[in-house]
């Protein structure tokens, strides 16, 4: 299947503001682009790319003062399956863990495991280890967040979601990832693209957040926000919590003007020229 997606975003800045976007796709994606996501800016500014340590495409540049409008427009090939599952998946003893995985067993910005983790072993301690336990986790996150956007904050952390019980997805994933990583599960940040592909259309479109977890000796998708598989996600980003993966990181303050995202299934490459949806 193919699936068209790219986003509009428009700041403003009272004088130039030198910037860094994570909105590029991951090398892993690029062999499956049939239409590249160019970047354009409005008015056109020079931009430079580099990966970070992530292995995240960035892209750094300077707001000019006044407006600037970022776009990128793509279309990408999907498989059109489901996310996949494996409740046969097993934990991987601390000891025997890739030595990459070990930074997403640690405590970040967001994700306070030294402030969950008697609650995550109170709860969890006493589910068999591997696929189950992951999705015992997503299911009570899922359950005990009430999904909000009027309530969002963007410095809510893990433990101040499971106490204030609101959120969005990002609130969500972290709280799910910092309950694995309590119970000695590494788990990861990603930010993407997640169309209403196969589910009910849900309007304005988003970026979305999700967790990748280490289980059965490879990373896996789980997702606290909508706890169940789904089709077309693609990854933009991935860290150890939302702090890694800002959409935009502006080194001064700046005016958000505009945000438009689109993600969804095509039969067809668009005509070149042709607009987004």
């Amino acid at each position: 299947m193919l699936i068209r997606f790219g986003y509009e975003i428009s700041v403003n800045c009272q004088q130039p503001t030198p910037m860094i976007s994570l909105l590029a796709l991951r090398d892993e994606r690029l062999s499956d682009l049939r239409m590249p996501d160019t970047v354009m800016t409005r008015p056109e500014v020079p931009t430079s790319i580099y990966r970070d340590l992530f292995g995240n495409t960035c892209r750094r540049f300077v707001a000019p003062a006044g407006d600037l409008t970022l776009t990128a427009d793509g279309v990408i090939a999907d498989s059109g399956l489901t996310d996949p599952v494996d409740w046969s998946a097993q934990e991987t003893p601390i000891a025997n863990l890739p030595d990459d995985t070990l930074v997403y067993l640690l405590g970040s910005r967001y994700c306070e495991t030294d402030r969950l983790s008697q609650l995550a072993w109170d709860m969890f301690g006493h589910i068999a280890p591997g696929w189950g336990r992951v999705q015992a986790i997503c299911d009570f996150v899922h359950n005990h967040i009430r999904f909000d956007y009027q309530n969002a904050r963007n410095t809510r952390t893990a433990y101040e979601a499971w106490q204030e019980g609101t959120g969005v997805c990002r609130d969500f994933t972290h709280l799910g990832i910092a309950l694995c990583r309590c119970m000695n599960i590494p788990a990861r940040y990603i930010n993407g693209y997640l169309g209403d592909i196969g589910v009910p259309v849900v309007l304005p479109m988003d970026f979305s957040a999700w967790m990748e977890v280490y289980v059965g000796g490879r990373w896996m998708t789980f997702d606290p926000r909508n706890n169940q598989p789904r089709i077309g996600r693609i990854v933009v980003a991935r860290g150890r919590d939302a702090a890694d993966v800002p959409l935009l990181h502006s080194f001064g303050p700046h005016m958000l003007t505009g945000f438009k995202v689109w993600c969804e299934e095509v039969q067809a490459l668009p005509a070149e020229g042709s607009p987004h949806p």
